[in-house]
């Protein structure tokens, strides 16, 4: 088996603007969470200590790292359709939020996105990760995660002392913070889509049970069809959160739960035209296919067929799309006690779920489709819908386009990906010299399971939007199919790729501590973490080679006979599993330094060394000796980032600037999106960020802007893409959001802007940027009450985070994730 050593990239993700200290991630104290000033974030951050992924809270300008932080308020302006679309809006993050309500993509300071999900980045709920691991393919951490009105705040740290506090998250935090009943009262929000179907009710309420006992409960729940024309209910489900806090006069003790059971369509490359040259592409949409606002699911494709985990026939409802169910339980307590601070967070969580998906191998002209699966006089029925078995007499009119996609149709079980997590710690503050000596020692600890199949069969279907399209057959001359049911195929095409199932088990140990002294304006700091890792379990795939099994021969629909499709059945090799096996340490440190010039202005420096450990990325690569389970080369059980920042904060009152400059080298092995295909290499960015915020009267504007240049400076298994650009790093990210507040209304406007990128890493074509706008207008009556009206993408543009080709096709068809189009959505809220 041939040994390779992958190395990694990308970092981060974390969010906005200079401030903090050194990482981890205990929530602010209880009393000062729940009641956000009405003022812009960024300008409410600076005022405030800063306390996720922090040895101790500290005003951001006494604090060598970066962070951004947003309000209830603020994110019920955003109008967002989902988590990712709010993370979007903070400066430093790069969010590719087209997939829907989770699987989005994160990064941060030009580290690249060769996979989904956040890989350097932890999202963390009330201070403790939602999974171990944010880019489990298929599964990363924000389909497990709802925004709503439990929310009290939203904390990011960005920056490379993140890695030290917090395992698996060399490039940053992203914290939220739920309410806990500090702010006696509650509410209870409709909202209504009133261009695209979705009904939700959001209610939350909190009080005291007595001086020292106070409850917060609250959840939502929705359904509807969503912000895409997709035929049916995609979204269903919703949420419940409760916490019970009992206070002491040294401390307080927090019991909380979430029980998290939705649906919501995962949104996949779509079609569309595609003309111009590579450097300056052209998109018009197909027609009858808009892909702003259809997708390529639809109500006439509803069942899934394919052989599970044990070899068996499985016809399931592909309307579920991403079905998360977690179900966690969890306690925080801190104390105080002869002068040392201790703060202990535990959390289980039990995660489990199903993710269908649709994925484009090939979109064509009907014709040319027919005639390449049926031969010379191929013929074409419709296999489902409400033409269901009827002869597609003019291929080349269909729909209007004539075109037909072949596309691999996934489910991915999520049996379990259950989670525990404990984090204990204790820090002093000693009078030393005149200054204040700040101590810290924790411990962590975290048990990860992943145990999921991927199940691949191909379908041929039409191209139309409306959530109209329909499976198709294909029949030769002699009137033979050669698919069933519009299935060509219950593998990828005659492939067994893919077809998996695995049950592993991660256990981490990570020791940790820091060190802080501050003295008159000037404070140094140092932090440093060791991660104990051991990965234990199976695994199952033909793709492991060594005479395993991939085809056979299934007969679905119990005819007695073998089709060509049913003879193109993927099936797992039961007999020979491989094990899992292997131990990984690794070290992390950290160290700042801030200089306070003046009371409103400071500069800080830090330089960051940190690692993510490498989950399933690497269960199916040659990384692993088959036979003992074991590692070929250690480094392949991690990859590093080494990051330098330094920069300026300005504060005073009504006005907030920062600026931080970064220099990050990265490390990645990983499975890039879209194509399946293991990556190896090493990255470098380099560039600058720039926040602020001002306030004057009824107005205030926040804006933020981040300067990226990238490389890949290494790539071990394709020596062509050294010294390329890594695909989708735009060179510019912008966000602005102006508005104005008054007593009886509050209106402004959010938008992103990215620039152009390269679609693939081979740089050839571009995708150009966009700019997507929000607006906003909040109207208040009374005290009580509150309207207001979201317009997401106002200006209904087509913007493309995705492009899955990597130079211009030559029939001029491609496929990729447009933002969504414009949807408005109009709400009601009652507080008491």
């Amino acid at each position: 088996m041939k040994r390779v050593r992958y190395l990694l990239a990308v970092a981060p993700l974390a969010l906005a603007v200079p401030a903090a200290a050194e990482p981890s991630t205990p929530p602010p104290p209880a009393e000062t969470r729940d009641a956000a000033p009405a003022a812009p974030a960024q300008e409410r951050a600076a005022k405030q200590v800063f306390s996720t992924g922090v040895a101790k809270g500290r005003d951001i300008l006494d604090s060598a790292i970066s962070t951004s932080s947003l309000g209830e308020e603020e994110v019920h302006k955003l109008g967002a359709r989902s988590l990712s679309e709010i993370l979007r809006t903070l400066p430093g993050i790069r969010v590719e939020a087209a997939s829907g309500e989770g699987n989005a993509n994160y990064t941060i300071r030009g580290l690249p996105l060769a996979s989904g999900g956040s890989k350097y980045m932890q999202i963390e709920e009330d201070g403790l990760p939602v999974l171990e691991f944010g880019d489990i393919f298929n599964a990363a951490s924000d389909i497990f995660i709802r925004a709503d009105n439990n929310l009290a705040a939203i904390e990011a740290i960005r920056g490379g002392s993140a890695s030290t506090f917090a395992s698996n998250s060399p490039g940053g935090v992203i914290n939220l913070i739920s309410k806990t009943g500090d702010v006696e009262g509650g509410s209870v929000e409709a909202t209504t889509g009133l261009d695209y179907g979705e009904k939700r009710v959001d209610f939350e309420y909190g009080s005291k049970l007595s001086e020292k006992l106070r409850f917060h409960v609250g959840g939502f729940y929705r359904s509807g069809e969503g912000p895409r024309d997709i035929g049916y209910n995609g979204y269903r489900g919703g949420q419940v959160k409760f916490n019970v806090t009992r206070a002491f006069d040294n401390g307080f003790v927090r019991l909380y739960g979430k029980l998290l059971d939705d649906r919501s369509p995962q949104y996949v490359p779509a079609p569309v035209h595609i003309g111009g040259t590579n450097d300056k592409p052209t998109f018009t949409p197909i027609a009858n296919f808009d892909p702003k606002k259809d997708a390529l699911s639809s109500t006439h494709i509803g069942t899934f067929l394919s052989l599970d985990r044990n070899n068996h026939a499985v016809a399931e409802n592909f309307h579920d799309g991403m079905h998360a169910v977690s179900r966690s339980v969890g306690l925080e307590a801190q104390f105080e006690i002869g002068g040392f601070s201790f703060t202990e967070r535990a959390r289980y969580s039990a995660n489990s779920g199903d993710l269908y998906r649709m994925v484009p191998g090939s979109i064509a002209p009907a014709a040319t489709v027919a005639a390449g699966i049926g031969g010379a006089g191929g013929t074409l029925h419709y296999a489902s819908g409400p033409n269901s078995g009827q002869l597609i007499a003019n291929p080349t009119a269909l729909n209007g386009n004539g075109l037909l996609a072949s596309v691999y149709m996934a489910k991915v079980k999520l049996h379990a990906l259950n989670n525990f997590t404990n984090d204990l710690r204790a820090n002093r503050v000693w009078k030393v010299g005149g200054g204040d000596l700040t101590v810290t020692a924790g411990v962590y600890k975290a048990m990860q399971t992943i145990d999921m199949d991927w199940l691949y069969s191909t379908a041929i279907q039409d191209v139309v939007g409306g959530g109209n399209a329909a499976l198709v057959d294909v029949s030769n001359a002699a009137g033979t199919k050669l698919t069933q049911n519009g299935y060509a195929a219950f593998a990828i095409n005659n492939l067994s790729l893919l077809h998996r199932a695995f049950n592993v088990d991660y256990d981490i140990t990570a020791p940790y501590g820091s060190v802080n002294y501050r003295f008159g304006k000037l404070a140094i700091g140092g932090s440093v973490r060791y991660d104990v890792g051991s990965v234990n379990g199976t695994v199952y795939g033909a793709d492991l080679g060594g005479g395993r099994i991939g085809l056979i021969s299934y007969d679905f629909n119990h005819d007695g006979k073998i089709t060509q499709a049913e003879s193109r059945t993927a099936a797992l090799p039961l007999t020979q599993p491989s094990p899992v096996h292997y131990d990984y340490r690794y070290l992390s440190y950290s160290v700042g330094i801030n200089y306070r010039i003046a009371e409103p202005l400071a500069v800080f420096a830090r330089y960051s060394r940190g690692a993510r450990a490498n989950a399933d990325k690497i269960l199916f690569t040659s990384a692993i000796n088959y036979n003992s389970g074991d590692l070929y080369d250690s480094n392949s059980a991690y990859d590093t980032v080494r990051q330098l920042e330094g920069g300026v904060k300005f504060r005073r009152q009504n006005i907030a600037l920062n600026l931080v400059g970064f220099l990050a080298n990265s490390e990645d092995q990983n499975i890039q999106s879209g194509s399946g295909l293991g990556t190896a290499r090493t990255y470098r960015a380099y560039g600058a960020e720039f926040e602020g915020s001002v306030r004057h009267g009824p107005f205030s504007l926040t804006a933020g802007a981040t300067w990226t240049r990238s490389k890949i400076t290494k790539d071990l298994l394709n020596a062509a893409i050294t010294g390329l650009e890594p695909r989708h790093q735009p060179e510019f990210t912008l966000q602005l959001m102006p508005q104005v507040q008054t007593k009886w209304a509050t209106f402004g406007a959010s938008s992103v802007t990215i620039t152009g990128s390269y679609a693939q890493d081979t740089n050839q074509l571009r995708m150009p940027g966009f700019t997507v706008v929000n607006a906003f207008v909040q109207v208040h009556p009374t005290q009580q009450v509150q309207l207001s009206l979201n317009a997401n993408n106002l200006f209904n543009t087509l913007g493309y985070f995705e492009i899955s080709q990597a130079t211009m096709p030559a029939n001029g068809i491609a496929w990729g994730r447009a933002a969504n189009g414009r949807t408005l959505s109009g709400s009601v809220r009652f507080s008491f």
